[in-house]
This record gives C-alpha cells, sequence and structure tokens, in this order.
C-alpha cells in the first residue's frame, strides 16, 4: 500500500487536480487530506476535504456525478496530485462539465 503520510509533511491539505481521461481536459481542483486519499485509495472514487464545510465528501455521492479513478500521479515534491478520472456527468457544481470556464483577458505583449 501507499505511504499517504508522505504527501502530507508540508501540510494537512493538499491540492488535487482532476484530468478526465481521453480528453485530457482539467476539471477541477479539490483539496485531500490523509483520510481523504486513503477513502479515494480504498474505494476507487474521489473523496476530497472541503475547506468551507470542514468535512469530507464523495465528489457525486448526491449528485450521481462520481468520478471513477483511472490513475494518480505524485508531482516531484509529493505535495499535489494529479487524478486521472473517467467523469460521469458534470465536475463542477455549477452544471459545466470543468470548473474552468471563466476567460480572463490579460495583455498579450
Amino acid at each position: 500500500m501507499v505511504d499517504v503520510k508522505k504527501y502530507f509533511k508540508k501540510g494537512e491539505l493538499i491540492p488535487a487536480i482532476i484530468q478526465e481521461t481521453g480528453t485530457n481536459e482539467v476539471l477541477m481542483l479539490a483539496y485531500m487530506n490523509e483520510e481523504s486519499l486513503t477513502k479515494t485509495l480504498e474505494t476507487g472514487y474521489t473523496w476530497f476535504y472541503s475547506r468551507s464545510r470542514q468535512e469530507l465528501w464523495n465528489k457525486g455521492a448526491t449528485s450521481g456525478h462520481l468520478q471513477k479513478i483511472v490513475s494518480i500521479k505524485g508531482d516531484c515534491d509529493d505535495d499535489t496530485l494529479l487524478i486521472e478520472v473517467i467523469q460521469t456527468g458534470a465536475a463542477c457544481h455549477t452544471g459545466n462539465h470543468s470548473c474552468f470556464f471563466n476567460d480572463i483577458e490579460f495583455n498579450r505583449g
């Protein structure tokens, strides 16, 4: 089994980038603590820690928009995860497929 503790040496929460298998579209970013990462590894579905509610949540448990894990990769510093999923329905709570739909204008120089 994976040594979950190694990902939490710098803090109690780590960012988890959720990417859709096949399209490689970034769907969302959420945070995990040791317990949510352990549940994710045990169940094969994403579990996160809600910073606003201060509780665990299983993505899609109430909406049916589940995220089945395809792969999990840690970054070079062991403080961020990239999780590839099969997404059922929308990933975003707004109903959008991805949470990243707000364009920001910038000076292209």
